[in-house]
């Protein structure tokens, strides 16, 4: 196949089971590359630099904002959270689809930037689950925990722009719908038109 290959964005709350969701999903589609974003925030227990995220100090990142280095950036919670434009641009190019889990603000500025993408926001079944999603985590203070719930009722006015919304309450049935997205954006129309120009022709002599 020749198609460009897509951008899906995903964003959710704090808490909704967004890292989960993209983990399963890339294993079931191990062709879709999960776009690492850079952070000036510490790893967590577990994670790896150049996997989970890039790790980077705070002087680092401005210095890339300011070389025009990210499709992307925000600031959340702290911390900034940025895509680099070198990433999408290798993967559009070679016709491999990319994952690209960001928080509202950063899909918003790639929307406003005209960037193709498929947008999905994946909500928590309500705010009660979400709090006893985020305590569970045994990761973060109950200030923090609480901050992070007014932020995520913020988040979730945002959905309305998104094209897919997936309320993940139990998380196979969430992973189902996640995989029917990717699948019938593959099949759509204008991403499969040039191959089929390519096996099939077009033109008079072809009719």
């Amino acid at each position: 196949m020749t198609r460009e290959g897509i951008l899906f964005v995903i964003s959710a709350p704090s808490g909704a089971g967004k890292t989960s969701l993209c983990k399963e999903i890339i294993d079931f589609f191990p062709e879709l590359r999960h776009s690492v974003s850079y952070t000036t925030r510490p790893p967590r227990l577990g994670e790896t630099d150049g996997e989970d995220y890039h790790f980077i100090s705070r002087e680092t990142f401005s210095a890339m904002v300011a070389e025009g280095a990210f499709a992307e950036w925000a600031e959340v919670h702290g911390n900034c959270y940025g895509t680099a434009i070198s990433t999408l641009e290798s993967c559009r190019a070679a016709g491999r689809d990319v994952l690209l889990d960001i928080d509202c603000q950063g899909a918003a500025e790639l929307k406003k930037s005209r960037r193709q993408g498929v947008f999905i926001f994946i909500l928590p079944p309500s705010f009660d689950e979400l709090r006893r999603r985020l305590r569970g985590r045994n990761t973060d203070a109950p200030e923090i925990i609480e901050r992070r719930i007014a932020n995520a009722r913020g988040e979730i006015r945002e959905a309305v722009w998104y094209d897919y919304l997936v309320i993940n309450e139990e998380l196979p049935i969430a992973l189902e719908q996640l995989k029917a997205i990717i699948i019938a954006e593959r099949c759509r129309n204008p991403r499969l038109l040039s191959t089929i120009t390519e096996i099939f022709g077009t033109g008079e002599s072809d009719k």
